[in-house]
This record gives C-alpha cells, structure tokens and sequence, in this order.
C-alpha cells in the first residue's frame, strides 16, 4: 500500500515534459484521481488524445497566478505536485517582472489554495539554479524554495504539509541540448557549445518523477531533497552524439554557470546525508520538526556539478541518445 493509493494528486504545470512523465507513472499505480492543471489549452488537446482513456484522468484549464481558479481545482486533492514555472534563464532576464509573478506570486497562491483546500502534502519541484543564483531565474526559484518551507509555519495547524526536490538538467526534456545536438548532426552542421569546460546534473524524467513519488512517502514537511545524481561534460555529451561533426564554443549566454550547483557549503551546514539523497533541513522550524537521522557532511562540502564523485561514463551516455 502506497501513499498514493486511492488518492487524488493535482500537478500544476502538467502538460509539460515533467507533468507528461508523471502523468504516465501514475496511470499504472492505484491513484484515485490525477488533475492536469496548466494554462495552454492546445497542449491539454494534445495530452488528452495521447493519454489512453481513464476515468481518474481530469484536465484544468488555468494559471497559478490566479488563486481563485486554484482553489476550485484544488477541491477534494489530497496531493499536489508543483510544477509550474517560467524557466528560460534569458528570457526571465529581459523579462522578470513576469518571473516573479509565476515563480514566487503564483508560487504563494499555490500555497495559500492547498492551506485553503485541506491538502495533505505539495512536493514544490526546484532546480540546480536555485544554489547561489546568478540569474532572475535561479532566484525567483530560490524565492518560491523558501516559500514552501515557510509555509510549513502557518499550515500544519490546518493539516498540510510542504516539501521541495531539487535536481539538475532532465535528459530529454523540453529546452534540452540532446534533441538540438542530435538534429544538428543529422542535418550535418557543426555542433555549438557555450564552454569546453561546461559541466551539468543529469537526471531522467523516470528518475525525477520517482524522486517525487518516494517524497511523498519520507516527508513531514519543509525538508529540501537532493538527490544524488551523476554528472556530464557537455563537450563529452556532444563528442558522442555527433562524432563526426565539428565543435565550436560559442560562449558563455547571460546568467549561466560554467559548473551547477545543488547545494552551497553554507547550506550543506544544515544538510544530511540519506545514502540516495540528501536533506536539506530548514532554517527555522517553529512547526515541531524532527530532523531525521542522517549522515553529517564534512566541513565546507558542496554539491556541485563539477566536483561530484558520480559520473556518466560514455556507454552510459550512448545507452540513452539511442531513444533519438
């Protein structure tokens, strides 16, 4: 018997990459009901006629800006995953008023309809950028993380609890450079990176949204989850799809890291080691959280993409650019 079993769990965001992915693993588990709440109505027709039919599946056509449309799709959910978000690193740079209207005003309506609507648990998705940001982006992320955790301060006396993942690049989704890599190569062109040196996570749609199922079980509300994923040079990654194409740097683009990080060494200070992820546990806990036992990390450790002990080797790499 799952968490999940027989009850009903609303994604926000859930026509994209994540949302799809989600949707899918949930079809085959015991789950009541699954909401598909997102704002782009073509890509709820799409979904719809992709998806098999089932009874469980409901779609909601709305914006996490708007309270008010939360609230209604929020009644009678049990779970909420958060998966909403604005997250073009240059497009949130020319554009942020609009970033911090999703990311951290829809982010705080989230919160406030799930309070409202008696749900048990949200698991709000974060992302490498959110460790020491240097971009609008990564802010607002790091803004919304702390938002959640938060919001554990006022919401346990009304039953709901908040918890956040955070991990690194998704192989294959939307905005990844493994489709770009792969359709410059069949095309015969040459292949752009931003830097030689150029390191990121990587995790699987089927791992992150695994992560997100086994979050739901270990939480109690307002830990930060990390988990250990391995690394990849993007030079590497672009040798193997397209060995015979030539490579060229290109540079680094406004707000981007050479190396990502998932934890800071200021964080880490608060941080546990899991044996499959780490926990990040709050600042301040006025709710009567109890730190889980856990591994200590050494003095001034950081999780970064570049000095991470977990890397995929070339087979590893091959194994899944087969798919395309």
């Amino acid at each position: 018997m799952h968490l999940i079993d027989g009850k009903s769990i609303l994604i926000t965001g859930g026509t994209g990459s994540f949302g799809r992915e989600m949707v899918r693993v949930l079809l085959k588990t015991a789950v009541g009901r699954i909401a598909i709440f997102s704002r782009d109505e073509l890509k709820q027709h799409d979904m719809k006629n992709q998806l098999p039919k089932d009874e469980r599946l409901r779609f909601f056509l709305g914006d996490i800006r708007d309270e008010s449309r939360l609230k209604t799709a929020l009644h009678g959910v049990d779970l909420v995953v958060h998966a909403a978000a604005l997250k073009q690193v240059d497009t949130g740079e020319y554009n942020p008023m609009e970033f911090i209207q999703t990311n951290v005003l829809g982010s705080q309506n989230l919160i406030n309809a799930a309070i409202a609507s008696g749900v048990a648990k949200v698991v709000a998705l974060s992302t490498d950028k959110a460790s020491s940001p240097i971009n609008l982006y990564g802010a607002t992320k790091l803004t919304a993380d702390k938002l959640f955790v938060a919001a554990n301060n006022i919401s346990k006396s009304y039953g709901t609890s908040f918890s956040v993942v955070r991990y690194g690049n998704v192989m294959g989704s939307r905005g990844s450079v493994i489709p770009l890599f792969v359709h410059l190569k069949n095309l015969g062109k040459s292949i752009p990176i931003t830097d030689r040196r150029m390191t990121r996570f990587w995790i699987t749609l089927d791992e992150a949204t695994n992560f997100v199922l086994e979050t739901f079980d270990q939480m109690q509300g307002g830990e930060l989850y990390v988990p250990k994923i391995p690394s990849m040079k993007i030079i590497d990654l672009a040798r193997i799809i397209a060995p015979n194409s030539d490579i060229f740097e290109i540079g680094i683009r406004p707000g981007e890291k050479i190396h990502e990080e998932m934890i800071s060494n200021e964080d880490s200070r608060r941080c546990i080691d899991l044996g499959r992820r780490y926990l990040v546990n709050p600042i301040h806990a006025e709710w009567g959280y109890a730190p889980p036992c856990g591994s200590s990390l050494p003095e001034d450790f950081s999780y970064r993409s570049d000095t991470n002990e977990m890397w995929l080797s070339d087979d590893e790499i091959r194994k899944f650019i087969e798919k395309y």
